[in-house]
Order: structure tokens, then C-alpha cells, then sequence
């Protein structure tokens, strides 16, 4: 059985997933940039709809190299959604050379306390992602989330069966989601390529004619499409 997992970032979205059948849902704000770590009464509201869910954590956009100061934040933002009721966390760390960040990922998974921990899509800029696998394995991550290092995982299935097949090899200590990009059309070739799971967003725009322009906000914004989520689910069964 491979896992449908929805990236959302409202309450509306969990809903709209767990109605439509999604496995869990990867729990974020500000998805235009990749995601951001939501704020803890969104993540309490979203525990409480009976869904997995499964916090992003990440203090800001752009690169993967974090200081101390964001990685203490980090590991607060772990234990604080953990006592939400979180039923895992998505985080993710590099060294500056593009390596993993052992120590950061380590006490991300210390604060996890036990919680699935998935590492996200900083496997795709790493230096070699195989020795990345290793070392994740060995970290205690339980699994990660990578297009095989293209723009779009449907165009990555090939180097995703190549690495769902280095961590068989580990012992299956640890999974492969396909996310990056991911249409309803690309899972049937991922579910082949061996995923455990697939990730996408499955957005569309919507417009909000309450909007106010400058200082009241843009007036259009994206939401959870729920035939796109169920088209997702019968495409992963």
C-alpha cells in the first residue's frame, strides 16, 4: 500500500484530505515558499480533526544550512508540536559543504521523542545522495521526501527507484516519498518506481473578493482541490 500525503496549509486543507482520503498531511504555512513551520493553534485545530499530521519544521525560506539560533528554535518547534498531538515531524539540515548536518538532524530527532521524523527535499541538494541515505538511516530518520533530484519528481523516477533500492539494502530502516511537483499523472510510474509514499500539494488558486490590495493582502491565494486529492488516492491504490 503506498501513502497518500498532502502538503496543506490551512485547516480547510486537512479537512478537505482527510475527507478525500489522504493517509497523513504534511502540515506547513507559506507553501509559495516552500513551506514554513505553522503556528501551534493551527497545528492543535489540525491534531484535532483525527488525521495525522505531520508539521513542517522550518524558521524561514531559502537554504537548508542552519545556525545554532535556528536550530534551538527548531528543536522547540519539535517538542512544542509533539505535545500538540503531532503524529510525526518534517525537518531537514545540511552542512555547508551539502552534506547532512548530523548533530542538527540528531537533536531534531531527540525532540521528536519516538515521533516519525521525515527528512524533506535538502536530500535533493545534497553532494551524493546515497551516502546521504546512509547517514539519515543511521540518524533514526524514518523516511524521506525527494524528486530523485529533478525539477519534478515525475521526471526523477528513475534515480527514486535507484534509492528506494539503496535503502532496501539498508535494511529497509528507512523510506522513500516521491514529492516534488507531483501530478495525479506521475504516481502510477511512482508507485512503480517501489515509493512508500507520494507528497504533493494538490492546490488551486482561489480569489478572495474581500481582499484590500496593498496593506490588506493579494487577493489571490491557493486552497486544497479535493477531486484532485481523491484523484490522487484511486491513482496510489
Amino acid at each position: 500500500m503506498v501513502d497518500v500525503e498532502i502538503a496543506v496549509q490551512d485547516l480547510a486543507g486537512v479537512r478537505i484530505a482527510r475527507d478525500a482520503g489522504a493517509d497523513r498531511v504534511e502540515l506547513c504555512i507559506g507553501l509559495v515558499t516552500g513551506g514554513l513551520t505553522p503556528p501551534i493553534g493551527l497545528v492543535e485545530a489540525a491534531v484535532e480533526t483525527g488525521l495525522p499530521v505531520h508539521p513542517l519544521i522550518r524558521t524561514r525560506p531559502g537554504g537548508f544550512v542552519v545556525d545554532d539560533v535556528e536550530l534551538d528554535v527548531q528543536v522547540r518547534d519539535v517538542r512544542a508540536v509533539a505535545r500538540a498531538g503531532a503524529a510525526g515531524v518534517v525537518v531537514g539540515a545540511l552542512t555547508a559543504a551539502g552534506e547532512v548536518d548530523d548533530d542538527a538532524v540528531r537533536r531534531l530527532v531527540d525532540a521528536a521523542g519516538g515521533l516519525p521524523v521525515t527528512y524533506h527535499r535538502a536530500l535533493d541538494v545534497v553532494t551524493d545522495r546515497r551516502r546521504a541515505l546512509d547517514r539519515l538511516a543511521a540518524l533514526g530518520v524514518t523516511r524521506v521526501l525527494t524528486s530523485g533530484g529533478a525539477a519534478r519528481a515525475g521526471d526523477g523516477t528513475g534515480e527514486i527507484a535507484a534509492l528506494v533500492r539503496h535503502a532496501a539494502g539498508l535494511g529497509g530502516g528507512v523510506q522513500l516519498m516521491a514529492g516534488g511537483g507531483v501530478r495525479v499523472a506521475d504516481i502510477p510510474a511512482l508507485v512503480a518506481a517501489g515509493v512508500h509514499a507520494v507528497h504533493l500539494s494538490a492546490r488551486r488558486p482561489a480569489h478572495d473578493p474581500g481582499a484590500t490590495g496593498p496593506g490588506g493582502g493579494a487577493a489571490g491565494y491557493d486552497v486544497t482541490d479535493e477531486a484532485t486529492v481523491r484523484a490522487a488516492v484511486a491513482a496510489a491504490r
